[in-house]
């Protein structure tokens, strides 16, 4: 790109927007055909694992490419807690409803956990998958969000350099995390997870544990603020979608650590940066149809609702048995249609609603009044414009 970042900061990128239901879609895809099985297909299951990690990248991009003049940590956090609260909130209480008529037992750390986007912090396995289980992910996010303003303070002040070599580090440690969690971390063994050598300790400190997935997410700040100074290479949508489907397979085939961990970013953010370079040099993209783009605005919103669809679905209408291939395609869809009119309600009613009332504070939100008696010279005072 050779816009400068003041003319590309804040430009809308919607290629992003609809890569982010795609994204979504592959946790879906995750979770209906290889942990819950309506179809049962080896295809998808490294799906999940790929979608959560670019959710981490884009944060980081998007939060990076979104910043504005002037803006307070508090603002930030402001902006981003009424974006994640209100749709974590609704979906807490109705995982709540469910697990009571299903008899299914609360604890008070797993449920205290997930409340509070806690979960992924707690190295157990019974708190990251109770209630609504999918939030372990939110912990990460808050995480990420709180830390943001100091983050992008310091990388700021990189030269492209140093913004390229942290680049390098980061990718280093997406490499390292795997090793450090297969030798130096131990804990009783899984069976039913890999091979049955692994410990949900070592899956925690590679998937769940916040500062480890912050490599993800602070990637993203950097690549966009190389995009933005234009010092990321440009790359086509076409080869950076190659890259990324060739590092599916990659991910798919490599012993599981690696394969859960963020070593996925390698593989996803040139198609972060190459999606918001075809927006701003206006070139094709098959993201930025209406459709998909109207999809990846309620993308949060499926993800949030999703996992309780495809749970208490296959509860109630597959339970310990099994069905045909034709009955659990069939049931697929249903989970589908069902989770993306739950995710547009909950959009509609409830997300946009939060954001539109709650983003801005009352005080930045009124205009500035001017003075009763301005000097004859005085510049007219300017609304607040955030």
């Amino acid at each position: 790109m050779t816009s400068s970042p003041e003319q590309t900061r804040g430009a809308r990128l919607p290629s992003l927007t609809g890569l982010r239901f795609l994204a979504a879609l592959l946790v879906f895809a995750f979770h209906t055909t290889w942990q819950t099985k309506f179809v049962d297909t080896s295809v998808f299951e490294s799906a999940g694992f790929y979608g959560v990690t670019f959710f981490f990248v884009l944060s980081g991009f998007v939060l990076t490419w979104s910043a504005r003049p002037g803006d307070t940590a508090p603002k930030v956090w402001r902006r981003r807690l009424v974006k994640i609260f209100p749709n974590h909130l609704v979906t807490f209480v109705v995982a709540g409803v469910l697990m009571l008529v299903t008899a299914q037992v609360f604890t008070a750390t797993g449920t205290l956990a997930n409340l509070f986007l806690l979960s992924a912090w707690i190295p157990d396995i019974t708190v990251p998958n109770t209630m609504n289980s999918v939030s372990w992910s939110l912990s990460c996010e808050l995480f990420f969000y709180l830390t943001f303003p100091w983050i992008l303070r310091l990388l700021n002040r990189f030269s492209t350099r140093a913004l390229w070599t942290t680049a390098g580090v980061l990718v280093a440690v997406t490499l390292l995390v795997p090793l450090v969690s297969m030798y130096l971390i131990g804990g009783q063994p899984l069976p039913f997870i890999s091979d049955g050598t692994l410990s949900f300790e070592q899956i925690w400190f590679v998937y769940f544990f916040p500062p480890v997935r912050a490599a993800e997410f602070v990637l993203g700040v950097v690549a966009a603020r190389l995009a933005l100074q234009g010092s990321w290479p440009r790359l086509g949508l076409a080869p950076a979608l190659l890259i990324a489907a060739g590092g599916y397979v990659v991910q798919a085939n490599v012993p599981y650590l690696y394969g859960i961990a963020g070593t996925a970013a390698i593989w996803l953010t040139p198609l972060v940066v190459a999606a918001a370079q075809a927006d701003l040099n206006l070139t094709r993209s098959p993201f930025r149809g209406r459709a998909l783009v109207r999809l990846g605005e309620w993308s949060f919103a499926f993800y949030m609702v999703h996992g309780l669809t495809v749970t208490y679905i296959h509860r109630y209408l597959v339970g310990e048995g099994e069905v045909t291939p034709l009955a659990g395609t069939g049931l697929l869809v249903l989970a589908l249609a069902v989770a993306l009119v739950l995710a547009w309600a909950l959009f509609t009613f409830v997300e946009t609603p939060a954001v539109r009332r709650f983003s801005v504070s009352r005080r930045d939100r009124t205009p500035s009044r001017p003075s009763p008696t301005p000097a004859p010279a005085q510049k007219p005072l300017q609304e607040a414009t955030e």
